[in-house]
């Protein structure tokens, strides 16, 4: 079995709002502050490394909900999310030496060309998704540069650069790690070239391992086999009994039409691989693709909505499996996420960190 001492850890900051019950609007927790520091404190006093703050229409700004958050935890790290077109590079480069030095090197890098066209096209981003990735890898090397070099000149389909200056200097050097998760080709190719940290969502832990192989020899091709580390984005589920969590998890998306309809409807307009894998694993018998790895979530969500669902010993073997398949890290959720950091803080993190 895999060595689990050096794991790294990461939530989810539901700046998109959270609940207990999709199907029951009174057990829904709506977005404030209020929610977003309860959950980070969770999750900071749980052992988690990092919060993924995520950047999509239904999300508030992903770089002031982590400012906050940051700001008012002590050791927990932000991963924020990074969408081509959005910031010009010279000053996301600012923003990211600015955070990391106000925060003490608290933050991370999630790169994302997004799951939706027409999201994209609604927010000024008028080219395909390729296009959306080329101009994403043009900034995260200008990015790489700015925060690693001096002098900086570079000249490129989107961008033309000219010796900017960069104050203040990142406290991570030569820059923070960088994350990115995705499922087509090119995102693939960019993670092999620039991430710290590939992403991926929830699959089967044989599957997972074959991906590991591949992403390692891309990696390969730049020198970079043995820098490249994996990590799994999943849903928990976590009881104390196996009986409790599958109830817990089946009252999750009780009675939850409306939210299964929007899924659908949302699905329909995303072109992502990675989601477009998430449903056609929805599709699996009983939605159970093993006897701990749950699709249900993804009836009411789109994006990574695999879920772990048992008591913690199942919990805990079930995510070893991914370990044993290559992965360094988990990227976790849990519904509602204040309250399943804590019980996977108390109940599963000492079964894994051994």
């Amino acid at each position: 079995m895999s060595n689990t001492a050096n794991l790294s850890m990461g939530w989810f900051c539901p700046t998109l709002g959270d609940t207990s019950a999709f199907g029951d609007p009174a057990k829904a927790f709506p977005q404030s502050m209020e929610h977003f520091e309860r959950v980070t404190r969770a999750a900071e006093n749980a052992g988690f490394d990092y919060m993924l703050v995520p950047v999509t229409p239904y999300c508030w700004d992903a770089w002031v909900a982590a400012s906050f958050v940051v700001s008012r935890t002590s050791k927990i790290k932000a991963l924020v999310a990074v969408k081509p077109g959005f910031i010009h590079p010279v000053a996301q480069a600012k923003m990211i030496s600015s955070f990391d030095q106000l925060s003490n090197g608290r933050i991370y890098i999630n790169l994302i060309a997004g799951l939706s066209e027409k999201d994209a096209i609604a927010e000024g981003q008028l080219g395909s998704k390729e296009a959306r990735y080329e101009q994403l890898e043009e900034e995260v090397v200008i990015i790489k540069k700015l925060l690693s070099e001096e002098q900086v000149e570079f000249s490129g389909k989107y961008y033309q650069v000219n010796k900017p200056l960069i104050i203040p200097k990142a406290v991570q050097q030569p820059h923070p790690p960088i994350f990115l998760g995705g499922g087509s080709e090119q995102a693939a190719e960019i993670s092999a070239r620039h991430s710290a940290v590939h992403l991926f969502w929830g699959d089967y832990p044989e599957r997972i391992a074959e991906q590991v192989k591949e992403m390692r020899a891309r990696a390969a091709k730049y020198g970079r086999e043995n820098e490249l580390r994996f990590a799994m984005r999943l849903q928990i589920v976590c009881r104390e009994t196996e009986g409790e969590a599958w109830e817990a998890a089946h009252q999750l998306v009780a009675g939850a039409q409306g939210w299964k309809d929007q899924a659908t409807n949302l699905s329909s307009n995303m072109n992502s691989v990675a989601n477009q894998r998430q449903r056609e694993l929805s599709q699996t018998a009983g939605s159970k693709m093993t006897p701990h790895l749950w699709t249900g979530i993804t009836e009411v969500r789109p994006g990574a909505g695999v879920a772990v669902v048992g008591n913690p010993q199942q919990v805990a073997a079930q995510l070893m499996e991914f370990v044993d398949a290559g992965c360094s890290g988990f990227c976790l959720s849990g519904y509602p996420h204040h309250e399943e950091a804590e019980r996977f803080g108390r109940l599963v993190m000492p079964l894994l960190m051994r």
